[in-house]
């Protein structure tokens, strides 16, 4: 059962309320977003572009654009290699097309996750040599792959490094020292030398900044005018790499909403198409949830070229052709997934993993392509870090998902002597291993971890202990000012007392949902309504008030005190609107 805590943070709510014309609620829900200042209120209500940071704030900004115009005018046969998730993707998208609009010989390959592996690899390098390449770009990888970048400069190949991961590093004596590959530049907000204000973006945002210096320097109003679309192609990175939605996140997601909305790319029109979305109805989740997954399916069961193929495609009918074949792929992807997380289920019972701080589990049977979504489906249950690990071509591939509190990454430095090859960040990894070197992995992970019994207690924070009855109309339209919603920005939480459920029914295919009849202290009864899983709150029900008493309360006869942390929102069906209560929580 989760641990609930009510943020209690302070300022002066009546005021911002009076400045910004909002409700002194809304001003709360601002403040538990750690805004402080009112310079950052007014951002976050009323940021723009021109509030977003200057390109030339990204140490190695100046070398990357001058040897990129300098090849540009030169004819000089670039490659640019990015990345198989949606990412890497998009990055790759961006900069391609970018360069072709400046003029450049340019294209792209995205690694095979199978055959090639995460981001540049040497085989990717001998590749290119082969072909005549003169120049390789890197984007959303690279910073990790000092060896790869090696190999090319020796084959006479200058490589620039575009990327947003952290930088490999070794600790002596106390001191830690960054491991920067020797590129031509190097470009990552996470460098110890780099100035950039909020260094949280994801790779396809930093390939639009390098795109906005190259059209500024280089003066190209075109592409300038291009980075209008790329906008779009950001903003889908960011929320796909669950980056946090705060400082210029928030903005460039934002602005990219809109343009997404009125997209003239063909392959993003399909994809909301063949996906049953309204183009004027897009938000922050069908970017996360829908769109994004069926991107990524490409590179986990086939090529992510055909993802890039087809945001690159020029023509609707086509696109749409392909942009059903993705779907059906994310389809298959997802039966996978459920039969990949049962498998790790029974992993963990059977090798009595809840008794450890970290799991690993090690599944030879699975695609290794899924081993980061079930180890992120592993988590949420079980709120430990995950490593899934899984039989590839060569050896053990694997991925990692982790809690708050646990920096996976640096676990993995700490132990990178049982690993071919890793990189990540915070709270996700990827890497390779021997076989024979998983128990010990598991074995060191343990010992080394300082996590405590407190942190893998779920917590859930209340933005404002709100009654039923005071949350109507007015609310739900405010809280749209603090859209999007995701990661470091979520939706707010409201949690009232003792409501009394009186009857339920399960809705949707299977029942998966729910939605229950209840009446709140004050004596009026609203519908709320519970997308989690049902199962699990008729157990509550029955271990709480006796056997028996879900099946009472779906034949309408409850009368059962249950405390909810819920959401407010709105829902429209056959073109009426009303205000929605959704529980997230129950104790």
């Amino acid at each position: 059962m989760e641990k609930w805590y009510v943020s209690a943070k302070r300022a002066d709510f009546n005021k911002w309320a009076k400045e910004f014309h909002i409700s002194p609620v809304l001003a709360r829900i601002l403040r538990n977003r750690d805004l402080t200042e009112e310079e950052q209120v007014n951002r976050f209500l009323n940021g723009t572009l021109k509030d977003c940071y200057s390109p030339w704030l990204l140490r190695g900004m100046d070398q990357a654009v001058e040897l990129i115009l300098q090849a540009a005018e030169a004819g000089t046969r670039i490659r640019v290699i990015g990345d198989y998730d949606v990412d890497g993707i998009c990055s790759s998208y961006i900069l391609t097309k970018g360069l072709e609009i400046l003029g450049a010989r340019v294209d792209a390959a995205i690694p095979h996750r199978i055959h090639d592996g995460y981001g540049l690899n040497e085989h990717l390098i001998l590749e290119a040599a082969g072909e005549g390449v003169e120049l390789i770009v890197t984007c959303d990888n690279g910073i990790a792959a000092a060896a790869q970048i090696e190999t090319a400069k020796e084959l006479g190949i200058p490589v620039i490094v575009t990327d947003h991961h952290e930088v490999p590093y070794e600790e002596e004596g106390g001191v830690r020292r960054e491991k920067l590959p020797d590129a031509a530049a190097v470009i990552d907000p996470k460098q110890e030398k780099c100035t950039y204000p909020f260094p949280g973006i994801c790779g396809a945002v930093v390939a639009y900044k390098l795109i906005l210096a190259l059209a500024e320097k280089g003066k190209k109003p075109e592409l300038a005018q291009a980075a209008e679309e790329f906008l779009e192609f950001a903003a889908l990175a960011t929320v796909c790499d669950v980056m946090e939605l705060k400082d210029e996140n928030r903005i460039l997601v934002r602005e990219g909403l809109k343009r997404l909305r009125n997209t003239a790319n063909p392959g993003l029109r399909a994809l909301i198409e063949v996906n049953g979305l309204r183009m004027d109805q897009l938000t922050a989740y069908h970017l996360g949830f829908v769109i994004g997954p069926c991107l990524n399916a490409t590179g986990r069961l086939d090529t992510a070229a055909r993802a890039l193929e087809l945001l690159q495609s020029g023509s609707l009918p086509r696109a749409m052709k392909m942009a059903g074949e993705l779907k059906e792929m994310n389809d298959s992807r997802k039966t996978m997934t459920v039969q990949g997380v049962e498998l790790a289920e029974a992993y963990i019972k059977e090798h009595h993993l809840e008794r450890d701080k970290v799991m690993v589990i090690y599944l030879p049977q699975v695609h290794e392509s899924l081993a980061g979504i079930i180890a992120g489906r592993i988590r949420e249950r079980h709120h430990h870090p995950v490593f899934l690990l899984t039989k590839g071509e060569e050896g053990v591939k694997g991925s990692g998902r982790s809690t708050e509190g646990y920096h996976m990454y640096r676990a993995m430095t700490e132990t990178q002597q049982y690993f071919v090859k890793f990189g990540g960040h915070a709270m996700a990894a990827g890497f390779s291993m021997k076989e024979e070197d998983i128990e010990p992995l598991r074995r060191a992970l343990n010992q080394n971890c300082h996590m405590t019994e407190e942190d893998f207690i779920p917590r859930v924070h209340i933005d404002v202990p709100m009654p039923l009855d005071y949350a109507g109309e007015e609310l739900a339209r405010q809280l749209t000012l603090l859209e999007p919603f995701g990661t470091g920005n979520p939706k707010p939480l409201f949690a009232q007392k003792d409501l009394l459920f009186l009857s339920g029914a399960r809705m949707g295919e299977g029942g998966r949902y729910a939605r229950f009849q209840v009446r709140t202290p004050e004596g009026n009864e609203k519908q709320v309504v519970f997308f989690g899983e049902p199962e699990q709150f008729d157990a509550f029900l029955d271990e709480k008030f006796g056997s028996g008493s879900a099946a009472a309360l779906y034949g309408g006869r409850g009368g059962f005190p249950v405390s909810v942390a819920y959401q407010l929102g709105s829902n429209t069906y056959r073109g009426r609107t009303q205000v929605q209560y959704v529980m997230q929580y129950y104790c």
